[in-house]
């Protein structure tokens, strides 16, 4: 049961796109009103996104995972753009998604491993949603480059396919988005406490009372009182509740700020890039996608390198992506993506198995911007209406990872 007095403490641990979103629907909620009070912890002491929330590529997809998720969070994407100006606030477009394969110019320089330093190579997994059986029939094409993808050479094109029918992928600029919702949740009265890292979750008689925080700044240890808590701590989850089976791949990413008067049409390409390096040959992936402001954003693999204390900024180790002739490298970095890594996931819902007012919003792998929308409605519904309304995650309940 709620409190008798209606009254809802919701704490939400963690400033990412999840943290964010859920304090934006929550506000958004018919039954939100001044009796009920919404904080967000933070343990970063620059605020929001400062993880994979804004560090991502900004993909999404009808094609992404999981559909229990997908199938809500893809509309309500579109609602949101629609309702706040999402085209100009946060960079929403629809976007052309492709495969490309080719070879590399000539270079005098290494390109490295493709992983960065302490960490073996892990893939993200992010073409799983995709039908392979589509996307092979296809692939060995004759180039088949469309006419407005002109900041891809044509002569080191082996070849292009469409791997997504139009209208089925988009994109957002990350820390925009999360950025954007957060505001949103400020304008109606929701708080953030950054800073502060979560050490511990208070319960009695079988409901949470209240979250233990480190003030960072002065080095204190203080207690706020809830209700309700929301662990949205990505790839840290499991320091607040340790037998959450959350593990971490560390991401490497930059972005580059094309050359003036180059014009970088909307595409999200998949690749396959040939190097002659020394005469040797070499075979790379990385996924390179057009943002608004003829921006370019490229990733590579993931490695298995430990995950730090707390998020920082982390410096990416990719040489073949400065040798970039678009324009000028503006960012190399990294980050962590929460994997469930006893697999499926991510995991979401309420974890009434541990704590009544005990929810948890985590283990979203690169999906995590996608199925932000999804993830925070049914949150909200059940923290609200008691239960979830918009969707099936039977598959996703706590209870079946903890």
């Amino acid at each position: 049961m709620d409190p008798e007095d209606g009254a809802r403490n919701v704490v939400i641990i963690g400033a990412g796109i999840i943290g964010c979103s859920t304090a934006y629907y929550l506000t958004r909620h018919p039954a939100f009103s001044s009796a009920t009070s919404i904080r967000i912890l933070e343990a970063s002491v620059h605020g929001p996104a400062q993880g994979a929330s804004g560090k991502a590529g900004g993909l999404i997809a009808k094609w992404a995972y999981p559909k229990e998720l997908v199938d809500l969070s893809f509309s309500e994407h579109v609602r949101l753009a629609e309702e706040h100006n999402g085209t100009d606030r946060w960079g929403w477009r629809y976007v052309n998604c492709g495969s490309w394969e080719g070879k590399g110019e000539p270079s005098t320089t290494e390109s490295g491993s493709e992983v960065g330093c302490g960490g073996r190579r892990k893939s993200l997994e992010k073409t799983l949603g995709l039908d392979p059986a589509a996307e092979s029939s296809r692939a060995r094409q004759s180039k088949g480059l469309p006419d407005d993808l002109l900041w891809v050479k044509e002569h080191v094109t082996e070849s292009y396919s469409p791997m997504a029918p139009p209208g089925a992928t988009a994109q957002v600029h990350p820390y925009l988005f999360t950025t954007s919702m957060l505001d949103l949740a400020r304008e109606m009265g929701a708080e953030l406490i950054s800073a502060a890292k979560a050490v511990s979750i208070s319960q009695s008689g079988g409901r949470v009372t209240g979250v233990t925080y480190q003030d960072l700044a002065s080095n204190r240890t203080l207690e706020i009182p809830a209700t309700h808590v929301v662990v949205a701590a990505g790839a840290w989850s499991p320091s607040i509740i340790p037998r959450l089976p959350i593990s971490a791949t560390r991401a490497h990413s930059l972005t580059i700020q094309a050359a003036p008067g180059t014009t970088i049409a909307p595409y999200v390409l998949f690749t396959e890039i040939m190097l002659q390096e020394g005469g040797r040959r070499k075979r790379v992936s990385p996924e390179i996608y057009a943002r608004p402001g003829n921006e370019v954003y490229a990733c590579g693999p993931g490695d298995d390198s430990p995950i730090p204390e707390t998020v920082r900024w982390r410096s990416a180790h990719y040489k073949y992506f400065h040798r970039a002739k678009l324009g000028h490298c503006k960012c190399p970095t990294a980050c962590f993506l929460p994997i469930v890594s006893a697999g499926g996931g991510p995991i979401v819902g309420p974890a009434e198995n541990l704590a009544h007012g005990l929810y948890i919003a985590a283990g979203h792998t690169c999906w995590g911007i996608c199925n932000a929308p999804g993830t925070a409605k049914v949150l909200t519904e059940h923290i609200m209406d008691g239960r979830i309304r918009s969707a099936n995650l039977k598959k996703l309940d706590p209870s079946r990872f903890t």
